[in-house]
């Protein structure tokens, strides 16, 4: 539904592949591929499966917005496109937007949509909203 009220979606929800849902200036992708035991990945499994995310961002070249959802989105982003280390590395927030360099995109941070953090409140729907509408201002901003 957040995708709905941001515009990125044509409906607010979808219950079968032929449903005609459709998305627009969106395209969904993970760092890792699997649900791993404890929904955690390991550091192994999301080094096997960065690069299918790397070939899948070289084949956006009007990636203008990436939105990590959770810490381990994040981090990962950043080495994926060689931002910050040490001091200079951004730092993970609900809502942070971090510029990550000439020709690369925007990030946004935001907490993970799952059931442990929007059951206890630390991620509402106003929050989930707000990343989407951040992203929605960053794609229209048009380059010079």
């Amino acid at each position: 539904p957040a995708l709905h009220r941001a515009g990125f979606a044509n409906q607010p929800g979808s219950t079968h592949p032929d449903d005609g849902l459709e998305l627009h200036d969106l395209y969904i992708s993970a760092v890792c591929r699997c649900a791993p035991p404890g929904n955690k990945p390991s550091s192994e499994e999301i080094a096997s499966c960065l690069p299918f995310l790397q070939s899948e961002i070289s084949l956006l070249p009007d990636l203008r917005v990436v939105v990590a959802l959770g810490r381990i989105a994040f981090d990962d982003c950043l080495r994926l496109f060689a931002v910050g280390n040490g001091a200079g590395k951004p730092v993970f927030g609900h809502s942070q937007v971090y510029a990550m360099g000439e020709g690369k995109p925007w990030l946004v941070a935001s907490y993970h949509p799952s059931r442990q953090n929007t059951q206890t409140g630390r991620l509402t729907t106003e929050m989930f909203d707000q990343i989407w509408r951040i992203s929605r201002e960053l794609i229209d901003i048009r380059p010079d």
